[in-house]
């Protein structure tokens, strides 16, 4: 028996209306149903992962012809792959429509909440206590992505049965996925490290060299434990995909979008001018504001994001701020409280 394929978000994406994508997979006798909640290049090259593995796909956006509640009709997963801003919206729409407890929520959005500080899965489990939640990120440049070039990426729930689930749903031969069961500690490294993406634009903006950057990735890993240990994430969470991996894939690729805000900085540009010329969200903007935040209540020390906010906020150039990192009380490597 062979399934009909409608257009694949891969090749003709159309936030204009849902898509429904089908195809055949031998293994797979029970396609999952996964509706997709945002329709720009993060949820279409997730879903251009899913549709090569035997799955029904929907995508909804606010600009669909199709309502939310028939997007999420039937829906085994729902993904939210939204901006930060908008992710208290859509969870309030899903509340709304009363979904089965057994739908697994797949939360792909990284930042925090500038109102609570909480990480997206955060909201979407305190809206949702009897649901699944589950945090899909890793070093996942959608573009790469949407060539079909190889990456991977890490699956992340308390819920082990949910998030093998929601791993087969989205390997396939150019995608692999592994699990864990830390989503805070999963999230908060695919969120904090837009922060760092931010100052590598920078570095290498001002051409400071392979030195410089090698020196500020390797800070910057520890300035996210620090935060994360504080949080209650596991350590270890950030060496693996979800921190090391996707720190180095962002802080080394003119793709993304963190990336582009420091360098456009590093070049004179304001910060405005450089987000009004941006394709899609710099979600590392907020976090940085957010985090400061969080970081003068809980007493952090974050350095580089430090840094990075008073670069964002207009209250140093770019040069000042390197100088001030190389200016800094000299102290061991390895110290308990400075990492």
């Amino acid at each position: 028996m062979t399934n009909n394929v409608t257009s694949a978000p891969s090749t003709n994406p159309n936030p204009e209306a849902s898509q429904t994508v089908v195809t055949q997979n031998e293994n797979t006798s029970q396609p999952t149903n996964l509706t997709i909640i945002g329709a720009g290049a993060w949820g279409s090259a997730l879903a251009n992962v899913s549709e090569r593995s035997g799955h029904q796909i929907r995508i909804w956006s606010r600009r669909s012809k199709e309502t939310l509640a028939e997007a999420v009709q039937g829906a085994d997963v729902i993904l939210s792959a939204v901006s930060m801003k908008g992710v208290r919206p859509v969870v309030e729409q899903i509340q709304a429509l009363h979904i089965p407890d057994d739908v697994i929520l797949v939360t792909a959005t990284k930042g925090l909440d500038p109102q609570t500080t909480k990480t997206p899965s955060q909201i979407w489990q305190e809206a949702f206590p009897e649901h699944p939640v589950v945090v899909l990120s890793g070093p996942n440049l959608s573009k790469e992505i949407m060539n079909e070039l190889p990456a991977a990426t890490v699956m992340a729930s308390s819920d082990v049965q949910a998030a093998e689930t929601v791993q087969e749903l989205f390997a396939c031969e150019s995608f692999r996925v592994y699990v864990n069961t830390d989503p805070l500690g999963t999230e908060l490294g695919g969120t904090l490290k837009n922060i760092m993406a931010i100052a590598s634009g920078v570095c290498d903006g001002l051409n400071l060299g392979t030195n410089a950057k090698a020196a500020l990735l390797t800070r910057a890993l520890p300035e996210m434990i620090r935060v994360g240990a504080v949080l209650g994430a596991d350590t270890e969470t950030f060496f693996g995909l979800s921190g090391l991996g996707d720190l180095l894939a962002t802080c080394d690729s003119p793709l993304s979008r963190n990336y582009q805000v420091g360098y456009g900085l590093s070049q004179g540009k304001t910060l405005s001018e450089i987000l009004d010329h941006l394709e899609g969200t710099a979600e590392g903007v907020n976090t940085t504001n957010v985090l400061i935040d969080l970081a003068n209540q809980q007493k952090i020390a974050v350095p580089i994001s430090r840094q990075v906010y008073r670069l964002l906020n207009g209250k140093i150039t770019p040069k000042e701020a390197v100088q001030t990192l190389m200016e800094r009380d000299l102290k061991p490597e390895f110290d308990d409280l400075e990492f």
